[in-house]
């Protein structure tokens, strides 16, 4: 019995070694490709906070786009590297765990510190201008300057985690694990801000109403927070391409995103920011739909509830 004990112990550490070996291979083989394409997402959220830094006064191009217009645009090119990279590791077979481990990385930079970054250079331009500071920090003097800075922190933390659950509770790279996220997804959340930043800069900054200008852009700190707590929540948000995109349907289903790509080409600006505003918006109003329609149904339970408290 000593011996056979003995024998079954080595065949055990023999497939442990062998098992080492296998994932030391595996680490030291990188997928080319999607990996380019990860790290063109990590350097366009890199860009997107070297241009938000920059003073948002300045102006590019013909449109006359500031600091933080490029910076929102960065985001949006990043958003692209993050799609195509995963559709690049499935369509060559070359998914791994340090392009999953890579790929978030990178969207923390782009989709956490870089829209977090841009909130708080939007309300330092309309709050502290007018208090001759042009600090938001945690030892900042003026406490509505403490508050912003601690909402963007929240707001990068809940990126971290949101990442972090995803990479945990995802089953693998197929399409059937991607039809549900677990909460807002990253690039949806960086998105919604980015959009409406975009759209503040290209409607309300040229305005002549620098009152709307002020309220929105001192707003987009609340914003800012709404989306950090969705990332985190338990609430159900669709994969848009896997669900509606991906696969056959009717031709009337079809000539309809025909229209909306159409009003996305020429209205880029406001087709991002109602897109993306109501894709945030769209699991809490789910939520609360599916809860009062469970009440109109059932209102003894609910006041049986109510009493029972």
């Amino acid at each position: 019995m000593p011996e056979v004990r003995d024998e079954v112990e080595q065949r055990y550490r023999r497939r442990l070694r062998r098992k080492r070996k296998q994932r030391r291979r595996r680490a030291k083989a990188v997928a080319v490709l999607p990996s380019l394409f990860t790290l063109g997402n990590l350097i366009a959220g890199f860009a997107a906070i070297h241009f938000a830094a920059k003073p948002t006064t300045a102006e590019f191009g013909p449109k006359n786009w500031t600091t933080l217009t490029v910076a929102g645009m960065l985001i949006f090119v990043g958003m692209f590297f993050d799609a195509v990279d995963g559709y690049v590791a499935r369509l060559t077979r070359t998914t791994s765990d340090i392009g999953a481990q890579l790929d978030s990385l990178a969207d923390i930079v782009t989709f956490g510190v870089a829209p977090a970054y841009m909130t708080l250079q939007l309300v330092s331009k309309y709050y502290l201008a007018a208090k001759n500071t042009y600090i938001i920090s945690p030892t900042s003097d003026d406490v509505f300057a403490r508050v912003i800075w601690a909402i963007a922190a929240i707001y990068v933390a809940c990126t971290a985690l949101r990442l972090a659950r995803f990479n945990v509770e995802t089953g693998s790279a197929l399409v059937e694990d991607h039809r549900m996220f677990r909460g807002l997804p990253s690039p949806g959340a960086a998105g919604c801000v980015a959009s409406l930043i975009l759209l503040h800069q290209q409607v309300l900054e040229p305005a002549t109403f620098p009152w709307a200008a002020r309220v929105t852009g001192l707003g987009m700190a609340f914003i800012l927070l709404l989306c950090a707590l969705a990332m985190v929540s338990r609430l159900p948000y669709a994969h848009v391409i896997n669900m509606y995109i991906r696969g056959h349907a009717k031709f009337s289903y079809v000539v309809r995103l025909a229209i909306i790509f159409v009003f996305a080409i020429f209205l880029p600006t406001y087709a991002f920011a109602i897109g993306f505003t109501a894709y945030a918006l769209s699991a809490p109003t789910r939520a609360l739909t599916r809860s009062w329609s469970r009440q109109r149904r059932n209102p003894a339970s609910v006041g049986s509830a109510s009493t029972a408290h």
